[in-house]
Formats: C-alpha cells, sequence, structure tokens
C-alpha cells in the first residue's frame, strides 16, 4: 500500500505529516525519511517532517517526532506546533484543546478558529542581550534567547536590506554557538506592537517564510529591552501575521494553519532506506 501524508502549511513554513497509527516508521528510519522527503525537486518538499504518535495516557494526547529538512532532530517548531495541534484534532487524535510531547517539553494547544490555532510555547531560558561578536572583521551587536530551540535575534532599521543567507548562515555557524548553532532572526520595528520579521533557520539552512518560535524570540528579546509591548503581530518574509502574547514568562504564539493535501506517497521513494 502506498502511504498517505499531509502537506501543511503555516505562514509559510510547509511540513510533511505522518499518523504513525497508519504508517509503518520506525525512529532510527524518521531522519533519512526527512532528508529523502523534504527535497523540492525529488521528494514532496517541506521544511520538515513530523511524525505523530497517539499516547492517550490522560496528560498528553499525543508525542510528536520532529526533523528538519536535513535530517536532524528540532526540540521545537511553533508553527509544526499548530500544524500538528489542527491535525492530531482532524485525525480524532486530540480535541480542540489539547497537550502534547514534543523534545522540548510538553506544549499545549488550542484550536481557536477553523484555520487558525494557538500554542503556549516552552518558557524562554538563556536570555543574553548585546552581545558582541565578529564577522568578516564588522561588529555586531546580537541578542540570543531560547524559545524551545536557541535563537539570535539582530534588530535593523531595514529587514529587506539584509541578506539574510550570507549573514544568516555566518551567525548560525559562528564559534560563539558552537557546536549547536543558533538561528538567526533580523526584525525591523515598525511600532511597539508590530515588528517585521526575517528569519534563517538552522536545519533547513536558508531562509524561511516563517518560524513560530523566531517570532516569540524576537518579541521576547524586543520586550526585555524595552523597545516592545507584551502583545505584537509579526509579519513574516512571507507575508502573514502571526501573534505573539507574553503572559508572565509564558509565551502563546497564534497564526493561520493551512493544510494544503491529503496525498499518497509511493513506496519506492524510500527504498533502500
Amino acid at each position: 500500500m502506498d502511504l498517505v501524508f499531509y502537506k501543511m502549511q503555516g505562514s509559510g513554513n510547509d511540513f510533511i505529516l505522518f499518523d504513525l497509527n497508519s504508517v509503518p516508521v520506525n525512529i532510527p528510519q524518521m531522519s533519512t525519511w526527512a532528508k529523502k522527503l523534504c527535497q523540492r525537486c525529488f521528494g514532496v518538499g517541506a521544511d520538515g517532517v513530523i511524525f505523530l504518535e497517539e499516547v492517550r495516557n490522560g496528560e498528553i494526547d499525543f508525542k510528536w517526532y520532529f526533523y528538519n529538512a536535513d535530517g536532524t532532530k528540532a526540540e521545537m517548531c511553533g508553527n509544526g506546533a499548530r500544524c500538528a495541534a489542527w491535525l492530531a484534532n482532524y485525525l480524532g487524535l486530540a480535541g480542540k484543546k489539547q497537550a502534547f510531547l514534543t523534545e522540548a517539553g510538553v506544549i499545549h494547544a488550542e484550536i481557536v478558529k477553523e484555520n487558525e490555532v494557538k500554542v503556549e510555547l516552552t518558557e524562554p531560558k538563556d536570555l543574553k542581550l548585546d552581545v558582541k561578536i565578529f564577522i568578516d572583521e564588522n561588529e555586531f551587536n546580537i541578542h540570543y534567547v531560547n524559545s524551545g530551540v536557541p535563537h539570535v535575534v539582530f534588530f535593523t532599521e531595514n529587514v529587506k536590506e539584509i541578506d539574510v543567507n550570507k549573514i544568516g548562515r555566518k551567525i548560525r555557524f559562528h564559534d560563539y554557538f558552537s557546536p549547536s548553532g543558533s538561528n538567526v532572526n533580523f526584525v525591523q520595528i515598525v511600532k511597539e506592537d508590530s515588528i517585521l520579521l526575517r528569519t534563517y533557520e538552522r536545519g533547513v539552512e536558508n531562509e524561511t517564510y516563517a518560524c513560530g518560535t523566531g517570532a516569540a524570540a524576537s518579541v521576547y528579546v524586543g520586550f526585555a529591552l524595552g523597545l516592545l509591548n507584551r502583545e505584537v503581530n509579526v509579519v513574516t518574509s512571507g507575508g502573514e501575521k502571526l501573534k505573539i502574547f507574553l503572559q508572565g514568562q509564558k509565551v502563546f504564539l497564534q497564526g493561520k494553519t493551512i493544510l494544503v493535501y491529503k496525498g499518497f506517497l509511493n513506496k519506492k521513494i524510500l527504498e533502500n532506506i
């Protein structure tokens, strides 16, 4: 039988999702599946792959396994979490209010509208403000926080002029963040409740149309610096809007979640794995 998969996107971040109730794959195979299937000309094409495993233990509804396009495992992904929550409800694995387990801990989610999901991200940690690093003999004043995964935040007056892939890659692989590296966010403040955001994503190794944990990290750092409010609209490079809410140390991400299509994967593409 061919394998059923779901193609979803959240603010332009796209993912391939599988329900492990119907797809026979073991954990050691998942990384290779991600590398093969995320290739945009030779596979389905996506920023990452998400596997949903039903749990039903009373505390959580399901567990996810998340892999970036390069096959690396990611602790967390905000937009991926919104897609996973929507699909879990669609498949009957969870209700509209749900909890699921990630490498970063338990994530709580709620489907607030037909195609809009709000997730509570893990509590930010390891905040570092005004860090000086050098790239090609140029000094950069950056900020850092782990909002589920590591994120650098760099404020600029004109985000459109930034060479995200060139500068982002150099910061991502900078010795300061060795060995795991970091995602890199370039932020332009429009108002205290509005920012423009472009993100270089570790694991994808490219600029993506959106990054949920990156949006959360950017707002969290901006608030810590006294530059932003607790509720901020984030316009991503894909033109979509995300909403970030800070409530004490809790961070919430909300935005549209779209099921693009349901498909059937030819198993031959996965031969010799």
